[in-house]
């Protein structure tokens, strides 16, 4: 017989094992308004600051960067997928090759998703039982099951810093509420399964276990119901694992409803755990979720949406193969610092998106010179061209890291509120009657009025 909520908080206090901790959190600042934070996380791979977002590199490859350039647009922290690299290049290559450190030559910290989206994104493929998730390969159609254990065990093969528990996902718009709250519980006692496979001993270090080199994080589900995210909060909160995720949301969802689950997840969270809110990352969703209380956020339509032409710019998002933009000689975003935009051979600046990491490059100029891309060159290659992407791809990624650094600076010097308004309103060129209603307010909320000078 399955358990009850009831019994599973109550298991936690009782049969879940304790589990050691691979990092520290230390909130430096709190906005007084909202409920921004800025903070220093310290995992494995050093120290990364937040509010943070991470770039996704799937399989173990940002499409169209170097490690070094992505190293160089001053990120610490990126995601890998446990799905795609346990198919390939499947786990006996992993170990033999040491992990996915070391397979991307990626000297800094990796979180690597669960596979659980995947029941949403590869459904047609999948069935998902009490046992795991079965389903068939996409390369060759092998029969193939994923348990949380399985999970687990592949993320210990990839040695990243920050791992998922295995989690049933359904998409939030789903009419089925007991499908719906079966997919919670079930994430609930998955998660205890995840739990003991982490406290095995570690292969490297059999005296000690894995949840003293990497941490695990918990995946709160429930849709957009309000009390089911609380019921499945307080569970996960029992079972104290490092960080907590919040999950399931981004899948066409409205705004308003969105911002409805974020906020009433940070609203019962403890303070001194990062919060991470899966697979966000349109600029408006990730300043608005700050203010809610989340720190941390991955997404990769920023370098997706790079492969189309589009820039992410303080002035909006910009579909630079417009004919428009043929004979536009300026940059590709006047107020960004990136590579890309700086004028070609400007002098050394300081590190892009500078952090309390060091980088590997640290001794040379790699990132000094400028490369001064116009729109015009950008539109010209865009449609047949990769340089085109690969040039998009490394602005739209400072981009968002940029972003992320002006909010936590923001948030520092206590000026939050005021940072919403200057941004939302370089976005819209001023024009508050195109601001999005949904985040106006979600916004007043927490109390902030865009709408007000």
């Amino acid at each position: 017989m399955l358990k009850t909520m009831t019994t599973l908080v109550t298991d936690a206090a009782s049969a879940i094992p304790k589990m050691p901790s691979a990092l520290t959190f230390e909130i430096r600042a709190r906005c007084s308004i909202t409920k921004a934070r800025a903070s220093v996380l310290r995992l494995p791979h050093g120290p990364i600051e937040t509010p943070i977002f991470m770039p996704v590199a799937t399989q173990a490859s940002l499409k169209g960067l170097t490690p070094e350039q992505l190293e160089a647009a001053g990120c610490r922290l990126c995601l890998n997928n446990t799905y795609h690299l346990g198919l390939k290049p499947g786990q006996a290559v992993l170990n033999k090759v040491g992990g996915a450190h070391k397979l991307q030559s990626w000297n800094h910290n990796i979180l690597t998703d669960s596979g659980g989206f995947q029941m949403v994104s590869l459904l047609e493929l999948a069935t998902v039982t009490e046992k795991g998730v079965e389903f068939l390969s996409p390369h060759d159609g092998t029969p193939m099951l994923l348990t949380p254990e399985h999970s687990i065990d592949l993320q210990h093969s990839i040695g990243s810093d920050i791992i998922m528990q295995l989690d049933d996902v359904i998409v939030t718009t789903s009419p089925d509420d007991a499908r719906m709250r079966e997919a919670m519980l079930r994430s609930v006692r998955w998660l205890d399964r995840c739990i003991a496979e982490h406290m095995k001993p570690d292969a490297l270090n059999p005296s000690a276990t894995y949840a003293e080199r990497q941490n695990l994080f918990c995946i709160i589900q429930g849709g957009l119901d309000l009390d089911m995210r609380r019921e499945c909060a307080e569970a996960m909160v029992a079972r104290d694992t490092p960080g907590i995720a919040i999950g399931g949301l981004s899948g066409g969802e409205e705004k308003d409803k969105y911002c409805a689950v974020v906020k009433a997840c940070t609203d019962v969270l403890p303070e001194g755990k990062p919060r991470y809110v899966m697979g966000v990352g349109y600029p408006e969703d990730l300043i608005v979720s700050i203010a809610l209380g989340a720190d941390m956020f991955d997404c990769v339509w920023g370098t997706r949406t790079a492969r189309f032409g589009n820039a992410i710019t303080s002035g909006g998002v910009l579909n630079l193969r417009n004919a428009k933009y043929a004979n536009d000689f300026g940059p590709v975003d006047p107020d960004c610092n990136c590579i890309i935009c700086s004028p070609q051979d400007s002098p050394a600046r300081p590190p892009l998106n500078n952090s309390l990491s060091t980088p590997s490059y640290a001794d040379t100029n790699y990132s000094a010179k400028g490369l001064g891309i116009s729109r015009a060159y950008i539109h010209h290659l865009a449609a047949k061209e990769t340089a085109g992407a690969h040039l998009l791809t490394m602005h739209n990624v400072a981009y968002l890291l940029n972003l992320m650094n002006k909010a936590k600076q923001a948030v520092i010097e206590d000026r939050y509120p005021q940072f919403l308004k200057d941004t939302f309103g370089k976005w819209y060129n001023g024009d508050k009657e195109q601001f999005p209603k949904w985040a106006v307010d979600a916004l007043r909320g927490v109390g902030v009025d865009l709408l007000e000078d």
